[in-house]
């Protein structure tokens, strides 16, 4: 008798999850249960932070805190205000160097292209550089100083938690002093 239950509590399910998807076999589990959505829907819930091609990219100079020849791109929120999710590139020449420094949150940095050196410490050293090519990911946790520097055009992508800060571990290396 439990084997025909259970049978029966699987035929149940079956039919009951072939019910909440839609033709194209997607969902979405929301509060209320199971949403199916349309394949319109499931478009435009997958493409609001899409970007298929660079030149979907706004570049600029990079902010003054930045010593100068960056160029700098906001993907995704704005980080400006505390709290938000915010993506930005960063795109470095060779031989680019970003002086040991820190940030309030979280930085997650991925390597789109080049190489990007990055070293932990107080100090700049070219001997604790360590290089992460494209499609690396390496996180410096928040107020951890670090510093970087690019070998060869080097773009990076860039999430943290706002607000975006940068503060230099050496004033003198400070751009805008």
């Amino acid at each position: 008798m439990l084997q025909r239950l259970s049978f029966g509590a699987a035929l149940v399910a079956m039919f009951a999850l072939a019910a909440c998807s839609n033709d194209d076999g997607s969902s979405r589990i929301t509060a209320q249960g199971v949403k199916t959505a349309s394949a319109a829907e499931s478009h435009s819930v997958a493409s609001v932070h899409r970007m298929d091609h660079d030149d979907q990219i706004h570049w600029g100079p990079a902010p003054p805190i930045f010593p100068a020849g960056a160029q700098f791109a906001v993907v995704q929120g704005d980080p400006s205000v505390a709290g938000q999710i915010f993506t930005v590139r960063l795109r470095f020449p060779n031989g680019y160097v970003l002086p040991p420094h820190t940030h309030p949150t979280d930085e997650h940095i991925t390597v789109l292209r080049g190489t990007f050196l990055l070293g932990f410490g107080e100090d700049f050293s070219k001997e604790t550089l360590v290089a992460h090519q494209a499609d690396g990911f390496v996180t410096a946790g928040a107020n951890m100083a670090h510093f970087a520097a690019a070998r060869g055009i080097t773009e990076v992508q860039v999430h943290a938690i706002g607000p975006f800060q940068l503060t230099y571990v050496h004033p003198a290396d400070d751009p805008t002093k």
